[in-house]
């Protein structure tokens, strides 16, 4: 197994990099959040997981370890190929992913294109108490975060609000409310008033 490789990056698209590794050049599959996080330019690390099939060798590769944990939970559950555990990952970050299958949040799992409802409630099943007990992975139980609009995002996300329309209206609501009246409750309920 390969666990990681690590040399100049030549080529970067949305789906692959190509990794110039002691002068062989490795095709590595990868998803929108790996693309997102990779430099433009010099030396690459990438985590990886090569999949073999009769007709194919396939290497993927994720910015970190958590990711890589995340896409072989995934592809352990039955009907998970490779393919729709990468579309997950760049549709979700490895946080939400957690997230959604720890809460049971079908909602958010069900937004990936080509998972549904049945797909969606077999890979919180399959790997809820995977996630719960890999020390490997964070745990998302309490989430601790150091100010106030981080927690109520937090408590929003937890609840199957979209990320960024959650942000969206704790800052509108924080702009009405001043400093002093500025409480964890009060920005969540204000909050979804308007969500």
């Amino acid at each position: 197994m390969i666990a990681y490789i690590e040399g100049k990056l030549v080529e970067k698209t949305p789906t692959y990099a190509v990794i110039d590794c002691g002068g062989v050049g490795y095709l590595i599959h990868i998803s929108l959040n790996t693309y997102s996080k990779i430099k433009e330019v010099g030396i690459c690390k990438l985590y990886t997981h090569l999949a073999i099939k009769e007709d194919a060798h396939t290497l993927y590769g994720f910015y970190d370890e958590t990711e890589r944990k995340i896409f072989r939970l995934l592809i352990s559950v039955s009907g998970v190929g490779a393919s729709t555990a990468r579309m997950i990952l760049s549709a979700l970050n490895s946080d939400e992913i957690q997230i959604a299958i720890a809460t049971g949040n079908v909602a958010t799992l069900r937004k990936v294109k080509g998972i549904g409802e049945k797909s969606a409630q077999r890979i919180i099943v399959d790997l809820k108490d995977k996630i719960e007990k890999d020390s490997g992975i964070k745990d998302f139980s309490f989430p601790t975060y150091n100010n106030i609009k981080n927690e109520a995002l937090s408590a929003l996300i937890l609840l199957g609000f979209n990320k960024n329309v959650a942000e969206k209206a704790i800052e509108k609501i924080s702009k009405t409310l001043d400093g002093s009246e500025m409480k964890i409750e009060m920005l969540i309920k204000e909050s979804l008033k308007i969500l």
